[in-house]
């Protein structure tokens, strides 16, 4: 990435388009600090994400602080990634009990109150390979929720479903679009980015080339590039 800047107010809702390999997914994992930044800075409610500043140099943080910031950004990528050999419950209370130090009783009570948001609340002692991906998704999605994490980002959460899956994953983010979090969201779907996102971002190479509402970056794109990607996906 070169010379990125972008700032996202509390509680909105971004949509991150552009072509394969223009830095998206980088993008997102620089966020959560699976990817290390070589100059510049990210920071999250003003708290600097995986370094601390003394004077004008930033010292990369330990491992155990790391993972404490990363707690406030929850993460949902394309490929699902749950535990195959624990339960659905299992697999949302792990975290809680783990990094917030969450009494069981009350991680399990958050658990199925995040199951029954994302329409599973049936599916808590299921095992992901007996659920469809779409279900499978909407798990990883509460499992997400679970840490309370003050932005949450998806990494083109529908591309590894079937078709006729991808509504049901959609409809949960536009329900969580509703509720506050900070959401940032890799995705092709441009319907769906026009219908529930605050703001629009089109990547290429590694840049911002063009930031708005849905209705300037999606209706009537500034950037030659933006239109060209437009023409080829609408």
């Amino acid at each position: 990435m070169d010379q990125l800047s972008l700032t996202l107010p509390a509680g909105s809702v971004t949509a991150i388009l552009g072509p394969s390999g223009s830095g998206k997914s980088t993008l997102l994992r620089s966020i959560n600090h699976l990817e290390r930044v070589d100059e510049g800075y990210i920071a999250i409610d003003g708290e600097l994400v995986g370094y601390r500043r003394d004077g004008d140099t930033l010292y990369e943080l330990k491992e155990h602080d790391i993972l404490r910031q990363r707690a406030d950004v929850g993460m949902v990528f394309q490929g699902f990634n749950l535990f195959p050999h624990l339960t659905v419950l299992e697999n949302i209370i792990e975290a809680p009990l783990a990094v917030r130090g969450v009494a069981r009783d009350e991680a399990e009570t958050q658990a199925r109150e995040l199951l029954a948001r994302v329409g599973l609340a049936d599916k808590a002692g299921a095992y992901p390979r007996q659920l469809s991906g779409g279900q499978q998704q909407r798990v990883a999605i509460a499992r997400a929720l679970a840490l309370k994490p003050k932005v949450l980002l998806f990494d083109e959460p529908t591309s590894a479903l079937d078709p006729e899956l991808v509504g049901e994953v959609l409809d949960v983010i536009k329900e969580l679009a509703h509720s506050g979090t900070t959401l940032l969201v890799v995705t092709h779907e441009i319907g769906f980015a026009r219908e529930v996102a605050d703001h629009v971002v089109f990547m290429e190479q590694g840049r911002i080339v063009e930031t708005g509402s849905p209705a300037q970056v999606l209706g009537d794109p500034r950037h030659p590039r933006t239109r060209a990607f437009l023409a080829k996906v609408l």
